[in-house]
């Protein structure tokens, strides 16, 4: 069966809305951790105008509170924007809450201005993305260690062994290397088998231990609708509206799993990087081999109650036919 996600950045122009659209992201994760979908995924941007989600620890930790058994992924928070033993606090507190079902997926962001709102130098990011790495995973020991030439010590200690899920995402030389050299998972942020390879050798000449998750070669966001010719009438917008603000920020080197270059909402159904299918539809793609699911119920604003049928219909309908395979 491949891995089922709900994504929720909470992506809506209107701010008025926001707190309804907050509550029902929480009532959606819990319907969905009853159903038996695998994770919710949340992510991380600061000062966008249609309030992409800023806070994703914040928000993993309601989700994490509100279920008992799907895991929670930050994928990615931005490392370089975190004051690395506050986030190793953070977490910890998180993985003991919650049995060790957050995963933190680490990247170093591709936006100069959230950087700038930071006040943090853009420059170091690299640099800066090593030190929190490097913390987070002495931190977690539990043991006192030198940081910033002072004698710390985090506690709690994670109840994880030996530490919290950690990954390192990117889709750089950089990236892979530092997740070889500590020895950390590999999180491409699209389907880059050459940085795979490349991780894996540098992985052998560190002897380290890891492996990647990567995203498929074609990795669509799943809206599902009785309906599609309707759905994309009535709702395309909101869906075009985020493909092109995500796309917006893509400068050259960025590689991402969900890129768009579509301008009109007949381009965005016609390149396949969103999609609105059937129950059927979904079932036939998951049968194609597809090794993930990811729905995206509130995607750009969706109305809460669209966002509701297209979730129903995932766990109603397309669910059960998929775990009742042999």
């Amino acid at each position: 069966m491949p891995v089922t996600v709900v994504r929720l950045n909470l992506v809506d122009p209107e701010p008025d809305a926001l707190g309804a659209r907050y509550r029902a992201a929480l009532e959606m994760a819990a319907y969905a951790d009853e159903r038996g979908v695998t994770t919710v995924q949340t992510e991380e941007h600061h000062g966008v105008a249609d309030n992409w989600m800023p806070s994703p620890f914040a928000f993993a930790g309601a989700v994490l509170g509100a279920t008992r058994r799907l895991t929670v992924t930050v994928s990615a928070a931005i490392g370089p924007l975190y004051d690395p033993l506050r986030l190793a606090e953070d977490i910890a507190v998180l993985d003991l809450l919650s049995g060790g079902r957050l995963v933190t997926v680490a990247g170093i962001g591709y936006r100069p201005e959230e950087y700038a709102a930071f006040g943090v130098d853009w420059k170091r990011r690299g640099a800066l993305q090593d030190e929190l790495l490097e913390t987070l995973l002495r931190a977690w020991t539990g043991e006192e260690f030198t940081f910033r030439g002072r004698a710390v010590r985090v506690t709690p200690r994670p109840g994880t062994r030996p530490h919290p899920p950690l990954l390192v995402g990117g889709s750089s030389k950089a990236a892979a290397r530092r997740a070889a050299r500590l020895g950390l998972p590999f999180f491409p942020s699209a389907h880059l088998p050459e940085l795979a390879a490349y991780y894996e050798q540098r992985r052998a000449e560190y002897g380290t231990e890891g492996w990647t998750m990567m995203p498929d070669a074609v990795t669509p966001l799943l809206h599902l609708a009785e309906d599609p010719d309707r759905a994309w009438a009535v709702y395309g917008e909101h869906v075009l509206h985020e493909a092109r603000t995500y796309a917006s920020w893509q400068r050259d080197g960025v590689r991402s799993a969900v890129k768009s270059a579509a301008t009109t909402v007949a381009e965005l159904r016609a390149e396949g990087v969103y999609r609105m299918v059937t129950p059927d539809e979904c079932v036939a793609y998951a049968a194609g081999g597809a090794t993930g699911l990811v729905l995206h119920p509130l995607v750009g604003g969706m109305p809460v109650e669209e966002g509701w049928r297209s979730l129903r219909l995932f766990a109603e309908d397309v669910l059960p036919r998929l775990t009742d395979k042999p």
